[in-house]
């Protein structure tokens, strides 16, 4: 699962995402319900996204004990809900800045980069389909690719982990009695991605390495947004039902 992002662009990347986060929960105010996570308003959007940002920094500093839970009791009790969850971002991005480039630390995909460089591409993503959904709550509906600022390279770096990191994971609902293939295609930044589903885990292979049954087209933003179930700006050729498939039971949870 590499990255062809430095540390440097990631981290820039969650910084840009964790602000941008920010700016839109406050244009949204707190009470606004969050269209691409129904169960959700902006308050506990937010109270979420303060709250990884705050593990991920423990991970990295093998804080073994920290609590979540404390962190989103915090947030609640917090006089600025918004102050609080800027505080975590900057301690987040000061950590990674920090952290030795060989530190070891708790990973969850397979094929992970080091803990440093993984948790910066983790968490620019985290964060960045995050302030999607605070750009969501503004608008009340899903957003497309166009309302949202989102570089091209950093949507295919995002493409690539949630297909080859998350959902070949093996603990998805997407199965298949009869195989089939869905070739991934970037229409601005070249990438290609073949995703082979089945009756066991999903396998996914960079490159175009088989005749598909289904393509899934967009510029690179559109895809990364749609296929994290933050946008509806597929271009799909072969199988009609795959989109609707893989909206239903693609589905990447805090656990």
């Amino acid at each position: 699962m590499p990255t062809h992002l430095s540390l440097d662009e990631h981290l820039a990347a969650l910084d840009r995402s964790g602000n941008a986060l920010r700016a839109a929960a406050a244009s949204a105010g707190l009470d606004a319900k969050v269209p691409t996570c129904p169960a959700w308003n902006v308050t506990k959007l937010v109270i979420h996204q303060g709250m990884v940002h705050r593990w991920a920094a423990a991970n990295l500093r093998g804080d073994t004990a920290h609590d979540t839970s404390a962190s989103q009791a915090e947030a609640r009790a917090a006089a600025d809900l918004l102050a609080w969850y800027s505080e975590g971002l900057v301690a987040l991005v000061a950590t990674l800045q920090q952290t030795a480039d060989d530190a070891k630390a708790n990973v969850f995909l397979r094929d992970a980069p080091p803990p440093r460089r993984f948790w910066a591409r983790r968490q620019a993503h985290e964060t960045t389909i995050h302030s999607v959904d605070a750009v969501a709550a503004v608008h009340g509906r899903w957003p497309t690719a166009s309302e949202v600022n989102i570089d091209a390279a950093l949507a295919a770096d995002g493409i690539d982990e949630l297909l080859t990191g998350f959902v070949t994971r093996g603990k998805g609902r997407l199965h298949a009695a009869e195989p089939y293939t869905v070739l991934v295609r970037t229409a601005d930044t070249g990438h290609r991605w073949t995703v082979r589903i089945s009756d066991g885990p999903i396998v996914t292979t960079p490159g175009d390495t088989a005749r598909p049954d289904v393509v899934l087209s967009g510029t690179a933003a559109q895809l990364y947004l749609s296929l994290w179930n933050r946008a509806d700006e597929l271009t799909t050729e072969g199988r009609g039902d795959i989109v609707e498939q893989w909206r239903s039971e693609i589905r990447i949870r805090w656990s």
